[in-house]
């Protein structure tokens, strides 16, 4: 992948995506959207064992989740 970023979050759109934070999370899912300042939307999302909740220890039970662009330090795609 050599293209501008926001063309590969583009090309991406619709494929599974692993983000990493700042807060040495990584969560995954289905890249839904995204805007010029890569907040991004994620459908069917995962999160790290590390940082999963006690209710759902997995971080399976989010449908959608919102990404500030601010706390993305890599996208995996």
């Amino acid at each position: 992948m050599s293209g501008r970023p926001l063309d590969e979050l583009e090309a991406a759109v619709g494929d599974d995506v692993e983000v990493h934070l700042k807060s040495d999370d990584t969560i995954s899912g289905t890249l839904a959207g995204y805007d010029q300042h890569m907040n991004l939307v994620l459908d069917e999302v995962g999160t790290t064992p590390a940082s999963a909740d006690a209710d759902d220890p997995a971080g399976n039970g989010q449908d959608t989740t919102i990404i500030r662009g601010d706390n993305v330090v890599s996208i995996t795609l």
